[in-house]
């Protein structure tokens, strides 16, 4: 299907549908941020568990996505589509019928595996119903539908676990599951499936390796002191090897290749990816512990985190529907810039949060973020594809959201590793310190000498360890930005963002 082969209305059901899948997508990599605490106590997970719920999902779909393009040439787009629809409403039920952290793990990556498949099929389908001077538009309406995760998730999350239980944050999934397999069974023509060519197993089987090794890696290694388990160095060789081993045979395969070599000669899409990865940890690796951090630290009831979250929702709606009238009339490395800076900005404000701060500064940083990912996302997804042929926009799509994916999951993994590492070294060094003579302890009227006192200092340092360790994560995603930057150099401006 092409833009000369549909009407206008047709046009119009068509991205309303992929819209709605897309924004099941991203209300369920955003809602379960706000309820883990819950989950946690749920199902009795350790602290360093309970952050697979989200891990797992995004890993699911770094897995998944490299065989989309072989998937939709196998069985079609149409039944493809249908198909990740009904699989990503049972996992949902799954989900919230889940009783322990293992099946919950297991649930959420049948989960992502299926919504894994929305995002990179949902450009494609719009980049070929829209000719290529809308594409910039196209792409700017369904990121304002995919930025609605980020704005409704939080809220509905805080919303329904005040009122209900957590596991209706993944029931609530049905009847829009419901709504977007009619509107695609309707509106999605059935196009017999090409002569799909020989799925590249062990190339597949490489990278996957590769990026479960590192994802392994980052999500056990805090819990087993790092490089002084064995496990810990299983992981890294198993990351390397995979990796390497993909790498020279994407290089020396001379076809059928897992991605075609062709996607990776262009320049922009080459840079675009890169940036994307750094796209992928500042956009949830933020966003994973702000909840975590706003519910344990700062006493907010679960409803009141999502509520004071939704300024970032909003900043990234209003970047989306800003960045549509831009594109075009701006050169797109410019508003890749000007996002770049915002969301730069808006970290070194959360990098001064405080146990004693208000809402004001959540509140600001959060819009400003939102506002900076919103103006990177949908110019830079523009240079990505502006020069990559149509025939392989869904191979590019899907490589494009792996690594955003591969970003994603790193950015919450990490920064989680961060926390409790950091968090320990601050609090032993405060104890350190910690002496019935000090005369600090002693001006803030605490008597270390009784057991009720030193209870009560113990369980300060710890709140004031974990923020410490919360602002120098902060400090971090700053820097990224600022490392990020340089690369906006090296994308070049094509002739096709010209047209009007």
């Amino acid at each position: 299907m092409n833009h000369d082969e549909i009407n206008p209305s047709q046009r119009t059901l068509i991205t309303v549908a992929v819209i709605l899948v897309t924004i099941l997508s991203s209300v369920a990599s955003t809602i379960a941020n706000v309820v883990l605490p819950q989950i946690r106590a749920s199902t009795a997970a350790a602290q360093d568990q309970v952050s697979w719920v989200l891990t797992s999902y995004i890993l699911a779909g770094v897995l998944a996505t490299p065989a989309i393009g072989w998937l939709e040439d196998k069985f079609g787009r149409r039944n493809l589509m249908l198909a990740a629809v009904a699989g990503f409403g049972l996992a949902s039920t799954l989900c919230g019928l889940a009783s322990n952290i293992y099946a919950m793990v297991g649930f959420r990556l049948m989960q992502g595996a299926f919504g894994a498949i929305f995002v990179p099929m949902a450009q494609a389908i719009l980049l070929d119903i829209n000719p290529p001077h809308k594409h910039g538009e196209a792409m700017s309406i369904w990121g304002m539908g995919a930025v609605l995760g980020p704005i409704l998730g939080p809220v509905l999350g805080g919303w329904l676990t005040d009122n209900f239980s957590w596991r209706w944050v993944f029931f609530m999934n049905l009847p829009l599951v419901a709504v977007a397999f009619l509107m695609i069974g309707a509106t999605l023509s059935a196009q017999p499936p090409k002569a799909a060519r020989r799925f590249d197993v062990f190339g597949y089987v490489a990278l996957a390796l590769g990026l479960a090794g590192l994802q392994a890696l980052l999500d056990r290694g805090p819990g087993q002191e790092w490089f002084a388990s064995p496990e810990i160095w299983t992981y890294l060789a198993v990351c390397l090897l995979g990796c390497w081993v993909f790498g020279v045979h994407l290089a020396t395969k001379p076809h059928g290749a897992l991605f075609d070599r062709s996607v990776l000669s262009d320049v922009n899409f080459i840079v675009a990816s890169a940036m994307i990865i750094f796209v992928g940890i500042l956009l949830f690796a933020g966003a994973a512990v702000l909840p975590t951090l706003l519910q344990s630290l700062l006493g907010y009831p679960v409803l009141h985190t999502g509520l004071v979250q939704l300024p970032r929702g909003l900043g990234s709606f209003l970047a989306m529907f800003l960045v549509g009238r831009l594109v075009g009339r701006f050169d797109n490395r410019l508003i890749v810039l000007a996002g770049v800076a915002l969301t730069g900005w808006s970290y070194l404000e959360m990098s001064h949060f405080s146990l004693q701060m208000d809402e004001r500064l959540v509140l600001v940083s959060g819009f400003l973020q939102g506002l900076g990912v919103g103006l990177v996302f949908v110019p830079l997804s523009a240079l990505a594809f502006a020069t990559i042929a149509p025939a392989l926009r869904t191979e590019a799509a899907s490589l494009f959201t792996l690594l955003r994916n591969v970003g994603s999951s790193v950015g919450i993994s990490m920064v989680g590793a961060l926390q409790i590492y950091n968090s320990t070294i601050v609090q032993a060094r405060l104890l350190e310190k910690a002496t019935p003579d000090n005369q600090n302890i002693i001006a803030s009227g605490i008597d270390l000498n009784t057991t009720q006192s030193l209870a009560m200092f113990a369980k300060r340092v710890a709140q004031q360890a974990s923020m410490v360790a919360y602002i120098d994560s902060f400090h971090l995603l700053y820097w990224l930005c600022i490392l990020m930057a340089p690369l906006i150099l090296f994308l070049r401006k094509p002739k096709a963002s010209t047209n009007a």
